[in-house]
């Protein structure tokens, strides 16, 4: 189906493809995973001819159609919204407009030529196309009120789904989307899954998203040593196989029998674990027919986020009483919020509207005052804040262990080794601990805020989209970290695996209050009852 070929990428000195020959066939996704900087969306581009190799082919099979989600927000703004969905098959958006040219300047002479289009149109399917576009609309959440839209009109998060929808529309033959959950809430997230595991024809993706690539994939494609190499099964059994390999290696003294044992015991867990999904059966094969020894160590490093609290926390932690918050517009963002946490509570909150939970911990750490209502920390609670907008911390010209001396509590611990230390534990090595603030990146900025965090030693962590910008090493560390962690925790996250595997409670934030519930994310989202008040709460 596509093909890659003696593919070579050269930067400078730096090589970042080296002689990669691989192919992606019809029925599987690729789920596309790598360490930051290890060349994913350059790949991606690669095959969608948005950038040339150095050297070697990519070949797409003949009378094959390729979609691509689009990256530039803004492409189509002179577009209505319908319109700019056709306009994924460009074969078909073509022929649709010469007609409608020739049918708005008609003559005799044009009588053939618009024949031979209507030909095309309806071996396309052309005439179901406005129905589909807008069927797909709406499986997005774009109501029929915004298909005659102009793109320009539409707010950022709209956009997104708009031009998923573009890519997804008319069934194309190889489907390439860079992080396409990017501004998606859970609901939609959902339907793409349901989508694409059920997708007969050839998916490549790059998602940060753990839930969303064991959902969808057949197959982890691993960027590495500037190869690709695919391995069957889902980024969980990806993740958990090479973990495996990687501890057999390091026993070299265990006997043969054994290993094989461990293998054997850990390919039936997964195989009887398999998405529900037209693929399953085929990937339970696939999975039946691993050997550990194609799973190669990986160059990849995690880092260790390790949280320890300086004290235990009583059995107050928190609480809420008639909270109540808007905009400085005036938009209602929620009203009478009710919260009692206790000792051990890890709480996902979540909203429609981020604006909401983003206000409701700026409230709980002083930074925003509510409209109205109170809240009281336990006086034996001492809390550490990662907000979504960490802009504020890094506007200095500190080099990054006197920045995160600032929260040392005592002399010992503003020693430079003391503070080495953590961010060592970050990755920050050697010379890295000596960057300006300035020059960091997203990623790179989340990471020492998780250093600051860890030094506080706080027994409540309150996170607010705590994986944004963080890679699948950091994020998966991070995610067994807050499993582990001993004190409470109030998270916000997109992140449907950190929500499912970290919470023991939910708390949805709406304008009218809010749904409060001791069970897991999964369990909320799927409740029926729950799915009737979360429209009231929301109408």
């Amino acid at each position: 189906m596509l093909t890659v070929s003696n593919l070579s990428v050269q930067f400078g000195k730096r090589i970042l493809f080296d002689e990669v020959n691989v192919t992606f066939t019809q029925g599987n996704c690729y789920g596309i995973i790598g360490a930051n900087g290890a060349g994913k969306s350059t790949f991606l581009k690669i095959l969608a001819g948005d950038i040339d190799p150095t050297s070697g082919r990519v070949i797409l099979e003949p009378g094959k159609r390729m979609s691509v989600l689009n990256q530039n927000h803004n492409m189509f703004d002179e577009h209505t919204v319908l319109e700019t969905v056709m306009m994924g098959n460009k074969t078909l958006f073509a022929v649709k407009k010469e007609m409608d040219e020739l049918y708005a300047d008609y003559d005799d002479k044009n009588a053939d030529r618009i024949g031979e289009l209507q030909v095309q149109f309806e071996e396309m399917n052309g005439w179901n196309a406005d129905s589909d576009a807008a069927t797909m609309l709406s499986n997005l959440g774009i109501s029929a009120d915004y298909h005659y839209t102009l793109m320009g009109e539409m707010e950022g998060k709209l956009k997104v789904r708009v031009l998923l929808a573009q890519a997804l529309f008319g069934n194309p033959d190889v489907l390439i989307m860079d992080e396409p959950t990017n501004d998606l809430d859970f609901e939609t997230i959902a339907w793409l899954e349901n989508f694409l595991a059920n997708y007969e024809n050839t998916v490549l993706v790059v998602s940060h998203d753990r839930h969303f690539l064991d959902a969808v994939c057949t197959h982890v494609s691993d960027i590495d040593f500037g190869k690709i190499t695919h391995y069957s099964g889902n980024y969980t059994f990806w993740y958990e196989s090479s973990q495996l390999a990687a501890k057999q290696r390091a026993q070299q003294n265990k006997k043969a029998e054994e290993k094989k044992a461990e293998l054997e015991e850990f390919i039936r867990r997964f195989s009887a674990n398999v998405a529900k999904s037209k693929q399953a059966t085929s990937r339970k094969k696939m999975i039946e027919k691993l050997n550990l020894d194609e799973i190669k160590p990986s160059s990849r490093r995690y880092p260790a986020i390790i949280f320890d609290t300086e004290r235990e926390a009583g059995d107050q932690i928190l609480n809420v009483q008639g909270l109540s918050a808007t905009t400085e517009d005036g938009d209602l963002l929620f009203k009478n919020v009710d919260l009692n946490m206790a000792k051990g509570d890890k709480i996902v909150v979540f909203s429609k509207d981020s604006r909401a939970t983003s206000a409701f911990y700026e409230i709980l750490n002083g930074n925003l005052t509510a409209d109205s209502g109170t809240y009281d920390w336990g006086i034996t609670t001492t809390q550490s804040y990662l907000p979504a907008d960490n802009h504020s911390f890094f506007e200095s010209d500190l080099s990054l262990v006197d920045w995160l001396r600032q929260w040392a509590k005592t002399e010992p611990e503003r020693d430079e080794v003391y503070v080495r230390g953590f961010l060592g534990k970050m990755i920050f090595s050697g010379e890295e601990a000596l960057k300006t603030c300035r020059v960091l990146s997203g990623g790179e900025k989340v990471r020492c805020m998780l250093s600051r965090m860890m030094m506080m030693r706080a027994n409540v962590l309150m996170l607010d989209e705590p994986t944004n910008h963080l890679d699948l090493e950091s994020i998966t560390a991070f995610n067994n970290s807050l499993k582990n962690f001993k004190g409470s925790v109030l998270f916000t996250t997109h992140d449907h695996e950190f929500a499912q595997t970290v919470a023991n409670r939910v708390v949805e934030i709406t304008p009218k209050g809010v749904i409060d519930r001791y069970m897991t994310f999964d369990e909320y989202l799927e409740d029926d009852k729950i799915k009737e008040m979360r429209k009231q709460m929301y109408s």
